[in-house]
C-alpha cells in the first residue's frame, strides 16, 4: 500500500500547506474508484454469454462486478428494459489504493505508445474520468482466454470543490498527466 502511505505521510500534509487549509480533514482525498465496462455491444454482436468479461473485471478489481440492466427500452437498438448493459465495480479504502498503485505503476507503463493521460478529463464535480481501450493490458487477465478486448472506463471520485486541488492531489500521487 505504497500510495496510501504516501498520501498519509507526504501528500496530505503538503496539500494542507499548499492550499493553506486550517484543518487536516479539509485536505483533498480520493473517496472511491469506479470501474465500468460496457457489455451491450458484446452481447449483441458476439454472444449472449458475458461471464468471461465478468470474470476478467473481477480479476482486475479484486471484487465481483455488478451487472447493470437497461432502464429504458430502445427499439432502434433492439434493447429491452431487462437486458444487461454494463458491468460496474466500486472500489473503496484498501482495495481502491491497491488498484491505483497497480494502475499507476504497472498498467499504464505497459500501454504501447503511451502518451500520458489528459489533464482536461475532469467532470463538473472535479472527479477524474478516463478510458482504457483494452482491458487486456492488466496483467491479471489471461491473454489466451480473451475473445474480444473491451474498453474500461475509470472514474476517480474526489471530495474536492475546485480544479486546482483535484489536479494537485492526483499529480502528487504520481498520475502521469501530460505536460
Amino acid at each position: 500500500m505504497y500510495i496510501k502511505d504516501k498520501y498519509i505521510k507526504e501528500v496530505a500534509p503538503s496539500l494542507k500547506n499548499k492550499l493553506e487549509l486550517s484543518n487536516v480533514m479539509q485536505t483533498p482525498k480520493i473517496e472511491k474508484v469506479v470501474l465500468n465496462m460496457w457489455i451491450w455491444t458484446y452481447i449483441k454482436t458476439w454472444n449472449k454469454d458475458y461471464s468471461s468479461l465478468k470474470q476478467d473485471l473481477a480479476l482486475i478489481s479484486g471484487q465481483q462486478p455488478v451487472v447493470r440492466l437497461a432502464k429504458k427500452a430502445v427499439s432502434n437498438f433492439k434493447l429491452r428494459e431487462w437486458m444487461p448493459v454494463w458491468l460496474s465495480v466500486t472500489l473503496r479504502w484498501d482495495n481502491m489504493y491497491a488498484f491505483l498503485e497497480k494502475l499507476v505503476n504497472v498498467v499504464l507503463p505497459r500501454v504501447k505508445d503511451f502518451r500520458w493521460i489528459n489533464k482536461k478529463s475532469f467532470d463538473l464535480d472535479w472527479n477524474y474520468n478516463f478510458w482504457i481501450k483494452e482491458h487486456t493490458i492488466f496483467p491479471e487477465v489471461p491473454q489466451l482466454d480473451v475473445v474480444k478486448p473491451h474498453g474500461l472506463q475509470i472514474t476517480i471520485k474526489t471530495n474536492t470543490k475546485d480544479s486546482k486541488s483535484s489536479k494537485m492531489l492526483l499529480e502528487d500521487l504520481w498520475f502521469p498527466f501530460s505536460k
